[in-house]
């Protein structure tokens, strides 16, 4: 693993497990929330959004968490491993509820946008299970083909999968 792309519903731990993830394989890693946002969650140009992931993309070595499917086509190609956290939708609410409410930010969270209660995001993360994750599932098989794919569907399936990288180093 020198090059992965961890996706997955927000709520799921997409960030947490790809710092945890390139500390253990010694990887750079890229939170495209940083990319994506900027102050007030104001959404970046996307044109300078796509010039960011291709400077990472280029390089040998990264995790890259984060979905945006509009530019998946900048690292699907690259990616050598995709990890697809695909955890409950109840799951991703409930740690969602309790990094706001506690007032935890992201890890991979973009300066100056914290975390609020935001009913349209909320509506987002309940339909992402029926609507965008069919899709991405459809886009892994189409254009993933090329890398091992990964799904974990529990943290009892993420912390052994750590676990194992942490055991096996590289797997």
């Amino acid at each position: 693993m020198r090059r992965v792309l961890v996706i997955g519903c927000s709520g799921s731990g997409k960030s947490t497990f790809a710092r945890r993830l390139a500390a253990l394989l010694d990887l750079p890693v890229t939170h495209l929330d940083r990319h994506y946002w900027r102050p007030g969650w104001v959404e970046a140009p996307d044109d300078e959004f796509r010039a960011a992931q291709q400077a990472v993309v280029v390089g040998e070595r990264w995790v890259i968490d984060g979905n945006y499917s509009g530019s998946m086509d900048i690292r699907l190609p690259r990616a050598d491993t995709i990890v697809f956290l695909d955890l409950p939708r109840w799951r991703c609410l409930l740690r969602i509820a309790r990094r706001t409410l506690r007032g935890w930010g992201r890890d991979g969270q973009a300066a100056g946008c914290p975390e609020h209660l935001d009913p349209a995001f909320w509506r987002w993360v309940w339909r992402w299970h029926r609507g965008s994750r069919p899709h991405l599932l459809a886009r892994l098989a189409e254009q993933g083909s090329h890398t091992r794919q990964v799904v974990l569907s529990s943290p009892r399936e993420v912390t052994g999968f750590l676990n194992a990288v942490s055991v096996g180093g590289r797997e």
